[in-house]
């Protein structure tokens, strides 16, 4: 009798306790997990970029509108000389419109194949470049750049002088506390800024390495960067953002790692496999018809002049010495060439059956990897990408997981997963003397989606207004 009324006592506990969650039962909407981002399958590659109307992936033609209307009217203006806008979804190519000269004086048009100096636009396919190192297995993200770099083996600091302490410009050296990383370099933590403004800026200079523009340096990029790890550097490795010459000494790790110059990793491993026929980083004497012209905004604000010839203006992209290979800084491509580029990135690493990283390795790339070290904390910064965490914080137009990078040519782009967007902003205009207009362009993006990807959209799915 008494087993039985225990059997009945257990079985009231078990209808009246709610039961656990079972295997594959989804978690509470609080604490699920956000959803991973479509990829494009490894069996059935999408034909990426092929021309879409801005309906059929979610856009607002007539919004879209807003968007040319404003670039146009700043061209207008006289405040910028040319722009290309591009915004691809779902994998389709849905807006892509020029505007404006691509040389005012000579009156040539916009067009959409020019070739553009992308400057830190750049930063992005070296990235890549060591990643795909990183999935060869040739490269720990953990390594010390020592090990591909000796000159990096004992690296300084420059510190403020004691106070009191005569005489302008002088400043102490100390040891770095620990050695500069392959991780490091790609967040731009390890502390080396371009020497501009900085503690050392006079030895910097007398390097010749106070400028990111590289183009015109008569030497290779690996002793120019072994040169620069006997400057002192702007903070200790890990305990600050500082943007300046990692990138460019990711480059030259790629070179000792890959046995390649980068120029040739680049067309072997990036830009052929992924059809970038125009991308590269010195321009062929056929294809210089196509380079657009650089202009300057005028210190009174009245308006843009062209660019001095060669150094940041015009640059050393035909004529040059075409000797030192800048991976921070110095590649020129087109918009359909770089928008490829970011396409892939956006499907996990692949573009038309052209596999170039592996799905894991891009989301470690768009991670956020310093915590509150970028922009005070109100964006992360993964491995060459700023990264929107937190709409809040951000405070402007995007989505979680969004990331992106811009140019000192006045240049942006943005890869939305959430939105399955790449959106681009290009131009040749530096400095932009205090121009707005990038922060217009992305409103305008963001506001022109409607509707969810064709790859997300639903049976019967209505349009939002």
């Amino acid at each position: 009798m008494l087993l039985k009324r225990l059997c009945l006592l257990v079985l009231l506990v078990l209808l009246l306790v709610p039961a656990p969650a079972v295997l594959g039962q989804p978690l509470p909407a609080a604490q699920a997990p956000p959803p991973r981002p479509r990829l494009a399958s490894a069996t059935a590659p999408v034909i990426s970029l092929a021309p879409a109307s801005p309906e059929a992936v979610g856009l607002s033609s007539q919004r879209l509108e807003r968007l040319k209307a404003v670039m146009q009217q700043h061209v207008d203006q006289g405040r910028i000389a040319g722009i290309v806008t591009l915004i691809a979804r779902g994998g389709k190519l849905a807006h892509l419109e020029a505007y404006g000269k691509m040389d005012v004086e000579k009156n040539v048009p916009m067009r959409k194949d020019v070739i553009l100096r992308m400057a830190s636009m750049s930063k992005a396919v070296t990235t890549v470049a060591v990643a795909i190192l990183i999935e060869e297995g040739k490269i720990l993200v953990s390594d010390p750049v020592s090990k591909y770099l000796p000159a990096f083996a004992q690296t300084t600091v420059a510190v403020p002088p004691p106070p009191g302490t005569p005489g302008a410009g002088r400043y102490g050296v100390v040891p770095g506390k620990r050695a500069i990383t392959i991780r490091d370099l790609l967040t731009h933590t390890a502390g080396i800024s371009y020497g501009q403004g900085n503690l050392a800026e006079a030895a910097f200079k007398a390097a010749g390495l106070n400028t990111w523009y590289l183009a015109d340096k008569k030497e290779p990029i690996v002793p120019l960067m072994e040169r620069l790890a006997t400057l002192p550097f702007d903070a200790q490795p890990g305990e600050k953002f500082v943007y300046g010459y990692n990138t460019d000494i990711l480059g030259a790790v790629v070179e000792k790692a890959s046995g390649m110059p980068l120029d040739q990793f680049f067309k072997t491993r990036i830009f052929d496999p992924l059809k970038m026929t125009d991308s590269g980083f010195y321009l062929p004497p056929e294809k210089r018809d196509r380079l657009a012209t650089v202009y300057s905004a005028k210190t009174d604000g009245s308006g843009i002049t062209r660019a001095p010839d060669g150094g940041i203006g015009q640059g050393d992209y035909v004529d040059g010495p075409r000797v030192c290979f800048g991976g921070g800084a110095g590649l020129l491509s087109t918009p359909m060439d770089y928008a490829r580029f970011l396409q892939m990135l956006l499907n996990g690493g692949e573009v038309d059956g052209a596999r170039i990283l592996g799905p894991k390795t891009v989301e470690l790339m768009t991670a956020n990897h310093v915590g509150s070290l970028y922009s005070e904390g109100t964006a992360g910064f993964g491995f060459g990408f700023e990264v929107i965490e937190h709409l809040g914080r951000a405070g402007r137009y995007g989505s979680v997981g969004a990331y992106g990078w811009g140019s000192a040519y006045f240049q942006r782009f943005i890869v939305d997963p959430h939105e399955q967007m790449v959106a681009v902003f290009y131009s040749q205009l530096i400095p932009a003397g205090g121009l707005d207009l990038q922060d217009r362009w992305r409103d305008l993006v963001y506001a022109a989606i409607v509707g969810p990807p064709p790859a997300q959209a639903p049976a019967a799915s209505a349009p939002r207004r």
